[in-house]
């Protein structure tokens, strides 16, 4: 699978200064506007709030933190990037989704090929010449297939959630910290300490993310050479990496190129996060565009 599409510039989004913040801070925006609440009727990402889906979640989060360990995330890598599993094409791969319902989401309960849909449109309303974030859109989930037999059936909590460098200290602002404390390496005295494995600014491509959707598919996106730009690529390994994104975490690791791909990780977390409604998208009429655009960038 190979795919061709122009670089993107950040000049070709629209910006403008904060109000009454920094007046060097850049924000780029479409014109998205933010809804009040989610589909349960509560703010985003309130991993409190009292809901049918708080304790599944917990319950998930709790799973996650004490298995994702280093070791565990290099034996994945090394399997799953081997990319034997099996040969699939990017729509049937993503009708597959139709099955699968993120247990980790505390915002939708539907589909994952609903999130997918509704992310990429709401993006390509607001961005309709940058075709490259569209495409970023509709796959930057895609690796969920993970969870499906013909990809190895792996448990959710090895392939959705918010995502977490290992190898170092877990920083308290990931959601549900109190777990980390049942994970081996929180007492490691090796992989628990600032840096731990890594070097100050050695660059997120260098550190081990815990083991997901997002990791899968940017192993995916490399091995096939698919010629993202690097922005995309970027977003497709990092977009569920909140601690980072959200709460400034682990920034001593991040290089240059990190800091200016991170710019567009913000653009396409808005849309990634409050486009999730419980409104269907009509798959039959937008599919057409987006096999186009597959089409276009994608030899399959």
């Amino acid at each position: 699978m190979t795919i061709t599409i122009e670089q993107p510039h950040l000049g070709a989004v629209a910006e403008k200064k904060v109000a009454g913040g920094d007046p060097a801070e850049l924000v780029l925006d479409g014109g998205f506007v933010v809804p009040d609440s989610n589909a349960f009727g509560d703010t985003f990402r309130n991993y409190d709030a009292e809901s049918e889906r708080k304790k599944t979640v917990e319950e998930f989060y709790r799973t996650n933190h004490i298995n994702q360990t280093y070791d565990f995330v290099r034996r994945m890598r090394e399997e799953y990037g081997r990319l034997e599993k099996t040969e699939m094409g990017v729509w049937e791969c993503i009708e597959l989704l139709n099955e699968f319902i993120d247990d980790s989401d505390p915002d939708l309960e539907m589909p994952q090929i609903e999130h997918l849909l509704q992310t990429a449109e709401a993006i390509r309303k607001d961005y309709p010449d940058q075709d490259w974030l569209h495409l970023t859109g509709l796959i930057h989930d895609l690796g969920k297939v993970l969870l499906h037999p013909s990809f190895g059936q792996l448990p959710q909590w090895a392939v959705v959630g918010d995502t977490f460098p290992v190898g170092c200290a877990f920083d308290e602002c990931n959601v549900h910290f109190k777990y980390f404390k049942e994970n081996p390496d929180y007492r490691n005295p090796k992989l628990s300490t600032k840096f731990g494995a890594y070097s100050e600014g050695c660059g997120l491509d260098n550190v081990l993310m815990s083991w997901g959707h997002d990791d899968y598919m940017y192993l995916v996106a490399k091995e096939n050479k698919i010629a993202l730009p690097s922005a995309g690529l970027f977003i497709i390994r990092y977009h569920s990496f909140y601690p980072l994104h959200k709460h400034g975490a682990y920034t001593h690791l991040m290089n240059d190129e990190d800091k200016e791909n991170l710019k567009w990780l913000h653009v396409f977390n808005k849309y990634d996060l409050y486009s999730k409604s419980n409104v269907r998208i009509d798959v039959e009429k937008v599919k057409p565009y987006y096999m186009s655009l597959i089409d276009k960038v994608c030899l399959i």
